[in-house]
C-alpha cells in the first residue's frame, strides 16, 4: 500500500510539473498612431543644360549660367551651407546625315545640377522664379520635409501604444480572458515620403516676364507602429 501511495503522489508531482512548463497563454496585439503635420522645409534640385558644337564653349557657357544662378540664389537669401552642387556631367551625341549615314557633327551637353534647401517656404515660390531668370532650365523636383519630426514622432509612438492597449482590451473582452502584463515590444516608424510635386523638364528657357510658379505644400504624415505581446491571466 505504500509503494503504490508513493507512485501516485510522484504521478501528481510530475503532472503538476509538466503544466507548469507548458506554453504560456499570451495575446499579441499591433497598434499604429498616426500624426498629420504640415511642412517647414523644403529641398528644390536646380540645373543648368547647356548644348554647343565646341565641348569648351559648352563647358564655359554652363559654368557661366551655372554661376549666375547660385549667385541669385545666395542674394535671394540662401546661405551657402544649403546649396550643394549634386551633378556635373558631360555628354556626346553624333549627328550622321540621313541618306549617307556618315557623321556630320559632335554636339556636347554639359549638365550643372545643385541641390538646395530652403528653410522659409514663404519664400520658395519668388526664389524658383529668380533660378529660372538667373539661368536655370532644369528644376527636376520640389519635395517637402519636417526639419524637426523628433516630436512628432513621439506622438505617433504614444498614438500607436494607446491603439494597441485598446486593441488588446477590447480582444481579451471578447475572449472573456484577462490582461497580464506587458511581455514584450517591437517597434517600428514609418515616415510617408515627403510629397514631390512640381518638375521642368530640360532645356525650358527662362520666361521674359516674371511668372508666379504655384506652390502647394500640402501636409505630411508620419506613422510608426508597436507590436505588444500581453500575458494573459
Amino acid at each position: 500500500m505504500r509503494t503504490k501511495l508513493t507512485f501516485i503522489s510522484l504521478a501528481l508531482v510530475l503532472g503538476l510539473v509538466l503544466s507548469a512548463c507548458g506554453p504560456a497563454r499570451t495575446l499579441t496585439v499591433t497598434g499604429t498612431g498616426t500624426v498629420t503635420l504640415t511642412p517647414d522645409i523644403a529641398y528644390v534640385t536646380i540645373g543648368v543644360h547647356t548644348e554647343d558644337t565646341d565641348i569648351t564653349q559648352a563647358i564655359e557657357s554652363n559654368n557661366s549660367q551655372a554661376q549666375a544662378v547660385v549667385d541669385a540664389l545666395r542674394n535671394s537669401g540662401i546661405d551657402a551651407k544649403d546649396l550643394q552642387t549634386s551633378n556635373f556631367s558631360l555628354n556626346t551625341s553624333t549627328q550622321t546625315d540621313q541618306l549617307t549615314g556618315k557623321p556630320t557633327g559632335t554636339t556636347y551637353a554639359v549638365d550643372n545640377t545643385v541641390s538646395v534647401t530652403v528653410r522659409d517656404l514663404s519664400k520658395l515660390a519668388s526664389l524658383l522664379d529668380t533660378a529660372v531668370h538667373a539661368g536655370a532650365n532644369n528644376i527636376n523636383s520640389v519635395s517637402f520635409d519636417l526639419a524637426d519630426n523628433t516630436s512628432a514622432l513621439a506622438q505617433a509612438r504614444q498614438k500607436a501604444m494607446e491603439n494597441a492597449s485598446t486593441l488588446a482590451a477590447e480582444l481579451s473582452r471578447t475572449a472573456g480572458v484577462n490582461l497580464g502584463s506587458i511581455q514584450t515590444i517591437a517597434y517600428s516608424e514609418n515616415p510617408v515620403e515627403p510629397y514631390t510635386g512640381f518638375g521642368l523638364g530640360g532645356g525650358v528657357a527662362a520666361p521674359a516676364a516674371s511668372v508666379s510658379v504655384p506652390i502647394n505644400p500640402g501636409q505630411l504624415q508620419l506613422s510608426a507602429s508597436v507590436t505588444v505581446t500581453y500575458g494573459l491571466k
